[in-house]
């Protein structure tokens, strides 16, 4: 590795260090002050971010707003983004009893009394919406310990402060190698696996083109997979961001997977599930995100710069297997 890289990733790992020491220390409203100012510096700086995110708006809702509202919510989503980021860095305060009233759910009994009497596992699914790192955390507080897979930083000091913080409250974070596996075995046995079911991944992966929107996104069908493997109920929930610094997470009632469903049938259910939820509040949707990374060649509906065409996603699009996708 490059002499300056080592010390780039020195520097990074040590601020988050930093920032993970000195977060807890702060009260609710300072981090949500720390928060909006960092998204706002953030959303002025990040011109590549920024224009992804105004694009995404544009091709997804543009004909229902205007230039200033697509400003306004691109804005309001790069502060949502960075709330969230900074309470994770706050969650070891979470832990302490004195805190938890910060964290508040609806009631999560029926759904543990369902899953034990089925002796069934579940996979709870959310979006890159609201505030889905602390969604994590109060699932496992409410019974729902749950298994996740988490991507490495390219910055691989990063990795351990990562897992330490989304692991507070008895989450099992795991990497991506041999995971599927895991996962399967760990849902069969009755347990829970969380998944953020608008995860983009490249059509030669185990993936679905689903309808988002008037697009095509291709996102990962792991949850569909797990879901039939290993006879597992799929739990929507959504964790959102309350004014006064808290957080509330609701679960919705299991997807009803009708008979002969497949992968990408599911990933289908879970963003029918979603789009109406995002459409009724965009800003808490992270539109800085690469959503629409492929699209059908010769397409007259309007997507993203950034999208490309390629050979594989139309295959996708039409369930013909890739050769050589590796599953």
């Amino acid at each position: 590795m490059p002499f300056w890289k080592r010390i780039r990733h020195y520097l990074e790992t040590a601020s988050c260090r930093l920032l993970a020491w000195w977060i807890p220390h702060l009260s609710r409203k300072s981090c949500i002050h720390f928060a909006n100012g960092i998204g706002t510096v953030a959303y002025l700086l990040d011109r590549r971010g920024r224009e992804v995110a105004l694009a995404n708006l544009e091709c997804a809702l543009g004909p229902d707003l205007t230039a200033t509202q697509r400003r306004e919510i691109a804005q309001a989503s790069y502060r949502n983004f960075a709330r969230t980021m900074v309470d994770l860095f706050w969650a070891p305060a979470l832990a302490r009893p004195e805190n938890r009233h910060w964290l508040r759910a609806t009631d999560w009994r029926p759904l543990r009394e369902r899953l034990e009497r089925e002796k069934r596992g579940a996979v709870i699914i959310s979006l890159h919406f609201g505030h889905w790192e602390w969604g994590s955390l109060a699932a496992a507080w409410n019974g729902f310990p749950s298994m996740a897979v988490a991507e490495n930083f390219k910055n691989p000091g990063l990795n351990a402060l990562f897992k330490s913080l989304r692991e507070v409250s008895g989450q099992t974070i795991i990497p991506q190698e041999k995971s599927m596996l895991r996962l399967l075995r760990h849902v069969k046995r009755g347990g829970s696996m969380a998944f953020l079911g608008d995860l983009t991944v490249p059509p030669i992966q185990a993936s679905a083109a689903v309808r988002t929107f008037a697009l095509e996104m291709c996102v990962s069908v792991l949850h569909g997979v797990l879901a039939l493997r290993g006879d597992a109920l799929v739990i929507p929930s959504l964790c959102l961001p309350e004014p006064d610094g808290g957080a509330r997470l609701m679960a919705f009632e299991p997807l009803d997977i009708p008979p002969g469903a497949t992968p990408a049938t599911i990933a289908q259910l879970c963003w029918d599930h979603y789009e109406p939820i995002i459409r009724g509040n965009p800003a808490l949707w992270l539109w800085s995100y690469k959503h629409f990374r492929y699209k059908p060649h010769a397409t007259t509906t309007q997507y993203p710069p950034y999208a490309n065409e390629w050979d594989a996603f139309d295959l996708l699009r039409t369930n013909v297997q890739v050769p050589g996708d590796g599953d």
